[in-house]
């Protein structure tokens, strides 16, 4: 009789870690899934970033290209000015 027990609770300790391992196989399963998922939105977040790196230094390019522009205009009204102040003394 005491025998039977022995092979109960062996088979019940043994049914609690089949149990326990599949559980904790369900649990890694989705830590993994969720790192991954996780791993994903980072990785579309640097592209982002990078992303809109490459675009606010395109727009500072723009902005000191505009900037040369407005400079020239502004020498060119300049000069004009000048040879309009010539004229009008002749």
């Amino acid at each position: 009789r005491g025998a039977g027990r022995g092979k109960m609770a062996a088979g019940g300790a043994a049914e609690a870690q089949a149990r326990f391992g599949h559980s904790v196989k369900g649990l890694l399963s989705e830590k993994v899934t969720s790192c991954g998922t996780d791993v994903i939105a980072l990785t579309k977040q640097v592209l982002k970033g990078s992303r809109s790196a490459e675009l606010l230094g395109q727009a500072a390019r723009n902005m000191v290209m505009q900037e040369d522009a407005v400079l020239h205009s502004e020498d060119s009204l300049r000069k004009m000015a000048i040879i309009t102040t010539h004229l009008q003394y002749q």
